[in-house]
């Protein structure tokens, strides 16, 4: 059985269905090209937030997004938002997904949504597709792209865009610091003895005023997908979350992903198997960021405050999730042990932060 790198689709998710009477009517006003065509509905089974869908009507596919059934946290899972971020940012950054059409009527699946370009390439995760021969030179050239991509995509001018308008990059880590303790108070279901001690020492080393360029905020490996012969990123995916906001954070919280071979295993571990940069020829954390710096002539003797805090904000959404699963609003099992994971994403953070200090 081969092993799977998390971009299958799958039959649809019980609970989770579309309405494809409502959807097809949607897609036949939209793309009239397509008016005979049937529609076929599958579900990506990578993700824990949106959902995320293939449509395919004939030759056509369509990717559709939708937030995730049940209440969601305040300004947590805007269609409209992220459709106007790709729309915006697809025509300057060329891994960004074409955006076709957003809705906001909710009689056609139940919440706003979008549709956009379906990119094929290869993603990967835990494990690279079977048919891919990987070697340490191939590990370390993904590696260096998605250094240059994350250069690149911070070397846009994003006054070329109206994301200023949706975005307050003024005080961007302050803002940071406090909304996702508040995040984190409104989804906790346990106390954890280390959080009141991570928090005020966010609060008390928030960076001043930093440059602020485009951040997509969620760069991991897994958002990304690249050619067949792996030497160049093509896509890029999940864009909620993006913003003009502070680049330094943009690339703590891609460490805050990028885990090594010599992690704790509670890092490696931490959502079942570990990804793929713990093999031999991808970057170490310290070798990414000096990377980073090289690239971009960008100062990162502060990341440790960056990385600590992409450590607590990881463990927030883990808990949101978390939160939703014990509440009963989704009952997707991957989400059971997902609080056990937030305390250990909460030492982390401790540990970024404090045993730089010692």
């Amino acid at each position: 059985m081969s092993e799977k790198t998390g971009y299958e689709t799958v039959s649809v998710r019980e609970g989770e269905e579309l309405n494809t009477t409502n959807l097809k009517s949607f897609l036949n006003e939209h793309f009239p090209h397509l008016l005979h065509e049937e529609l076929s509905i599958k579900q990506f089974s990578a993700g824990h937030s949106n959902l995320t869908y293939l449509l395919k009507m004939g030759e056509w596919e369509g990717v559709l997004r939708r937030p995730p059934l049940g209440p969601v946290a305040p300004k947590a899972h805007d269609m409209k938002r992220e459709y106007r971020i790709l729309s915006e940012i697809q025509p300057l950054f060329c891994v960004t997904p074409e955006p076709y059409v957003f809705s906001d009527d909710e009689r056609i699946v139940g919440s706003p949504f979008f549709i956009m370009e379906r990119i094929k390439g290869e993603v990967f995760d835990t494990s690279f597709p079977p048919h891919l021969h990987v070697t340490p030179d191939i590990c370390r050239k993904i590696s260096e792209e998605m250094v240059s991509k994350l250069v690149d995509l911070h070397s846009i001018d994003h006054r070329k865009t109206t994301l200023h308008e949706i975005s307050k990059p003024e005080h961007f880590m302050e803002r940071q610091v406090y909304g996702w303790i508040k995040r984190y108070e409104r989804a906790k279901t346990s106390e954890i003895r280390e959080v009141d001690h991570l928090t005020h020492w966010l609060i008390k080393n928030v960076p001043g005023n930093a440059e602020s360029t485009i951040i997509h905020y969620d760069f991991k490996l897994n958002n990304s997908m690249f050619s067949s012969d792996l030497k160049s990123m093509v896509g890029l995916f999940d864009w909620e979350m993006a913003t003009v906001g502070d680049p330094l954070a943009d690339l703590g919280v891609a460490m805050g992903y990028w885990i090594q071979n010599d992690d704790p295993e509670l890092l490696k571990f931490g959502l079942g198997k570990p990804p793929v940069t713990i093999m031999d020829g991808f970057y170490s954390r310290r070798q990414f960021i000096e990377e980073y710096a090289r690239k971009s002539s960008r100062d990162v003797n502060n990341i440790h405050f960056y990385l600590s805090f992409a450590y607590f904000k990881l463990a927030v959404i883990v808990q949101q999730i978390y939160y939703r699963f014990k509440m009963g609003q989704t009952s997707d099992s991957r989400f059971s042990q997902f609080d056990r994971f937030a305390k250990s994403l909460i030492t982390l953070g401790s540990q970024a932060a404090f045993d730089r200090q010692e």
